[in-house]
């Protein structure tokens, strides 16, 4: 949309592509900026974008293509919700969509692609929904929202991480990202626009160079990694003992055991126990690999009141080493794997069916 715009409202693309060179690198602190609340950031967030992309485009463009991306979203944190996994409210970032971040991280490859998939399928009813509204009412503008909707979903689904599709090729399978890497140069080399091509090389350099972390440099030596978990932690009993609640920021070290159930109902997976003597507080865990504990360290207290009564929020992070490559991550059942190949391949056929559905219409701008 960028050769729409108004001459008088010119701007630099390179100043454009830096901000969101920028916004990518400091991703944690426009996170915590947004923070208002449980859903005050989303909303902040999304006025923000639609500002941003009236910039651009006509204002109701800018408000279909958000809420064409919140609907993609939603997918994400309903599918994330079915397995159980706490997520935050999508925010909402200009000229590169959204993101919501995850409390709890998937313990294996088929629930994170199940999670990563969700976004797409719902992003992808949503315009379908929008197409059908544009062709009903006649109307160009609901109509380009809907295309920009299929090909926002497509372009989602290039198998890279951290876009939707290189989560889901981890259930389908790894070499996949090989794809994504070489496809990804010629995608960018394609791009129409040197802004556009600055933002994906930058997606694509990440990737990159986490693939080379992980399969290249920390190969043959000791990796450290961190992963936070959530916990809600009944505390009446320390109001009535007149015990002094902790401040946000506290922290503290916690003391853990840790161990992998082999027999019985167990599925292999390492459980790791966090302990917290002075107030009761004892916290299971799972780990997403076999690894060797370094440390667990209490970060942040949240204080909730609800009408079962007061629970203080205990934000813990977990630091370890995985044991070997983490094999065991993605081990996923043939039949599911099939399952998901045939669910992603089916997603990207319909997205470039509904695309050349829309150009037949003809009745985009």
């Amino acid at each position: 949309m960028e050769e729409k715009q108004k001459p008088s409202r010119k701007k630099s693309p390179l100043a454009i592509g830096g901000f969101l060179a920028v916004l990518l690198s400091q991703g944690k602190l426009l996170l915590a900026f947004l923070k208002v609340g449980k859903v005050g950031g989303a909303v902040i967030s999304m006025f923000i974008t639609i500002w941003a992309y009236a910039y651009l485009a006509p204002l109701p463009f800018a408000i279909g293509i958000v809420v064409m991306i919140l609907i993609h979203e939603l997918g994400h944190v309903f599918a994330a919700k079915l397995k159980g996994l706490p997520v935050s409210a999508p925010v909402f970032i200009p000229f590169l969509g959204a993101l919501i971040t995850m409390k709890k991280n998937p313990t294996d490859a088929a629930t994170e692609a199940f999670i990563g998939i969700g976004g797409p399928i719902l992003g992808t009813l949503g315009g379908v929904a929008a197409f059908a509204l544009g062709v009903y009412t006649n109307s160009p503008v609901i109509v380009s929202v809907a295309y920009a909707a299929f090909y926002l979903n497509l372009i989602n689904l290039l198998p890279i991480h951290p876009l939707d599709g290189g989560r889901i090729a981890t259930a389908v399978t790894r070499w996949l990202w090989i794809v994504g890497l070489i496809g990804g140069l010629v995608f960018i080399f394609y791009l129409d626009h040197y802004v556009n091509q600055l933002i994906f090389f930058v997606i694509w350099a990440m990737f990159a160079w986490d693939l080379y972390k992980k399969y290249v440099k920390y190969r043959k030596r000791e990796q450290l990694v961190s992963v936070s978990t959530r916990f809600e932690f009944a505390a009446d009993h320390l109001l009535q003992q007149g015990y002094i609640i902790p401040g946000e920021n506290h922290t503290r070290e916690l003391d853990f055991t840790t161990y992998t159930d082999l027999q019985g109902a167990g599925d292999g997976r390492q459980t790791i126990v966090m302990y917290w003597q002075g107030i009761g507080f004892e916290g299971h865990a799972y780990l997403p690999q076999q690894s060797l504990i370094r440390r667990v360290q209490l970060v942040k207290v949240d204080r909730v009141q609800k009408e079962s009564g007061f629970y203080l929020g205990l934000q813990v992070q977990v630091d370890f080493s995985p044991i070997g490559n983490g094999e065991r991550y993605y081990e996923v059942p043939a039949k599911t794997r099939w399952q998901f190949g045939a669910a992603y391949l089916g997603l990207v056929l319909f997205l470039l069916f509904m695309i050349r559905l829309v150009h037949q219409a003809g009745i985009m701008d």
